[in-house]
């Protein structure tokens, strides 16, 4: 079975500065020994996970934080309604495994910005409405049925038990003993907390790494390069003055801002059956309907950055999508960095190279694909490539296509 679907997209900027690095320059790579715009996957991933076409069509997505304190507040907000501040509170703790800073004693809160107490510097974590709900109901259950006489008498004898100077608390012991059950309690209910994994789609594309607490890592199933121009690119800059309208002669601010424009290839591999593992084990059809969404924004969504400036709203000019055994990339078609002719520009020479490209590694690896693009303007498709009037029909196709034919 065709495990993985191919995303190729062309899309030419017009003047603009999408993607920023810490010096306030545009986003660059060396690639085939020249410069080139880069926008980061990153981006890339967070304007697509933003924008609107994903709200209407995926759902909410994941909430990305580090902040325990603004994570409760929000989800007081979405979950107040259902569950104590306590219960949030302590899902929240059990979930990253560490306090909130309300709780920490002041040598805790003094190793913290010292740099001691690494155990309590979280990562930027997505965190899943659906999923935390189902770890809050557990914590609620545990909690109101409390220990059986048999692990409060564990607890007691572990306590008892403990040897050296360093002694732990007896509520340590107990804390232990109700983790255990709320464990055992989210085994139980492994199904459930997978689905609600599942709600959140952008975590079934990129993943979650998680090294303690409650928090489920998942394998990303979709892999998204930075986006590059298919040519060498010579920034301009923008020398810009902000006017004071009171004030009668000068300008009330000054500055510069590198820009350039460009054709970008923008490539991502989807694994399907990634997918729909992360999605509670859901039908392929499932998954082909999300990657025909994930098409479209491919194709269309842009980065915000500097847009009220440049208004780059540009959309593909050549979207191409493969049903394939294993991930490939077509970026060595711009490894020789693209020239214009005859006043073409690079838009049309890039697709020609995109074309060519994609026949030699076909042909020379025997590559067994089933294709089809979506092309603005007249230029021919390669044999074996299915064209498609719109990106409309190119999603449908993605659709119709991805069932395995015998």
């Amino acid at each position: 079975m065709k495990n993985f679907i191919n995303f190729h997209v062309l899309i030419s900027h017009s003047p603009s500065c999408l993607n920023r690095d810490d010096m306030n320059m545009q986003k660059s790579a060396l690639f085939g020994g020249e410069r080139r715009v880069r926008i980061s996957s990153q981006s890339l991933k967070r304007a697509m996970r933003k924008s609107d076409y994903y709200r209407q069509h995926l759902g909410e997505s994941s909430i990305r934080s580090r902040n325990l304190e603004l994570l409760k507040g929000e989800f007081l907000k979405q979950l107040g309604n259902e569950f104590e501040e306590k219960v949030i509170k302590a899902a929240l703790e059990r979930f990253a495994k560490t306090k909130t800073a309300e709780d920490e004693s002041d040598d805790e809160r003094e190793e913290s910005a010292s740099g001691k107490n690494t155990e309590k510097k979280l990562a930027v974590a997505p965190w899943i409405k659906e999923e935390f709900k189902i770890i809050c109901q557990i914590i609620k259950e545990v909690t109101e049925e409390g220990l059986s006489s048999e692990e409060e008498e564990k607890a007691r004898l572990d306590f008892e038990k403990q040897k050296g100077k360093k002694k732990k608390s007896h509520e340590s012991f107990v804390d232990a003993a109700f983790g255990k059950k709320i464990d055992k309690r989210l085994k139980d209910n492994k199904d459930a907390l997978l689905k609600a994994i599942g709600s959140a789609t952008d975590v079934a594309f990129s993943g979650r790494m998680a090294t303690s607490g409650l928090m489920t890592t998942v394998d990303g199933s979709l892999a998204v390069a930075h986006a590059i121009t298919t040519h060498g690119i010579d920034s301009d800059i923008d020398w810009f003055t902000a006017v004071d309208d009171l004030q009668e002669l000068g300008s009330g601010h000054l500055d510069t801002q590198e820009f350039s424009s460009g054709v970008f290839y923008r490539y991502a591999s989807l694994n399907l059956g990634q997918l729909q593992e992360n999605l509670g084990n859901a039908p392929r059809e499932k998954a082909l309907e999300i990657a025909a969404h994930l098409l479209h924004m491919l194709a269309t969504v842009v980065p915000s950055a500097k847009q009220q400036t440049f208004a780059a709203y540009n959309l593909a000019d050549l979207a191409m999508v493969s049903f394939s055994d294993i991930p490939v990339s077509l970026a060595n078609a711009f490894e020789k960095p693209i020239r214009g002719y005859n006043g073409s520009g690079f838009k049309e020479p890039s697709i020609k190279a995109l074309h060519q490209y994609w026949q030699d590694i076909h042909t020379g690896y025997g590559l067994d694909e089933r294709c089809g693009e979506f092309l603005l303007g007249g230029v021919d498709v390669p044999p074996g490539v299915n064209r498609k009037a719109n990106l409309a029909d190119l999603k449908t196709w993605i659709v119709n296509n991805g069932q395995e034919k015998k």
